[in-house]
């Protein structure tokens, strides 16, 4: 039984199709990545997992349970968080606050939530802006309070959505080790990221897409060298 699947998954918008019969299991305790160029898809498979998009056709199962026909708070309740590529946190609320939210979706109790976020804190390494406005922070800072606004509802699987996007290398760095330290407390990922290098490091397997289907899958270097994926980043002179 796999940890996570899905199975021929398709999203059509009208005449456009997104996403077209797309299959990949990801193995528990494992970073997965999805690449591919602008507008492949990568984002509205996000969107599908977490049920903001209905599936066209298709199955998504988790721990050996089919999802896809459940509502996206019931998404989260079950253990799957998520990130945003456009980071929306609750602006006038401070980091703590914010990360409060999250936790609520596990207890009703205050002293509880805080303490979860406290906890969240120290592991994101957010020390110096617990007392800070969310709107008041820089961009890296608020790719970080989203992920930790994530982790506080205890999620199995995480779907990370261009977390280094706009980050420079020490930035990126930093992302890097965060998201190895999430992997390494036995959360399951799956990351979509631009950044080669990043998703080179970090990934134990990669899935590449373009036009919304699966043009190589396998390990990192690989992809990297597969012919398809050279021409969909590069066009066909450097295939």
């Amino acid at each position: 039984m796999s940890f996570f699947e899905c199975k021929k998954i398709t999203k059509k918008f009208g005449g456009l199709t997104a996403v077209s019969e797309l299959c990949f299991e990801v193995e528990k305790g494992k970073i997965f990545g999805i690449i591919g160029p602008n507008g492949s898809g990568k984002t509205t498979v996000f969107n599908m997992v977490s049920r903001f998009f209905p599936l066209t056709d298709g199955e998504i199962y988790f721990k050996g349970k089919r999802i896809d026909q459940l509502p996206a708070h019931k998404i989260c309740d079950i253990g799957i968080g998520r990130t945003f590529q456009v980071v929306k946190p609750l602006r006038r609320l401070t980091v703590r606050e914010n990360i409060m939210a999250g936790a609520f979706l596990r207890t009703g109790n205050i002293g509880q939530a805080r303490h979860k976020a406290e906890e969240i804190i120290d592991f994101c390494g957010l020390q110096k802006f617990t007392n800070i406005e969310a709107k008041s922070l820089p961009i890296p800072l608020r790719k970080r309070l989203e992920i930790a606004r994530a982790l506080a509802t205890d999620p199995e699987l995480l779907l990370l959505d261009e977390t280094c996007a706009g980050l420079n290398p020490k930035e990126s760095e930093a992302a890097i080790a965060l998201i190895r330290r999430i992997r390494d407390t036995g959360v399951t990922i799956i990351i979509i990221e631009h950044i080669m290098k990043v998703m080179m490091g970090i990934s134990d397997k990669i899935l590449a897409i373009n036009f919304g289907k699966e043009i190589a899958m396998g390990k990192p270097q690989e992809v990297a060298n597969h012919p398809e994926v050279i021409k969909a980043y590069l066009g066909d002179a450097y295939a």
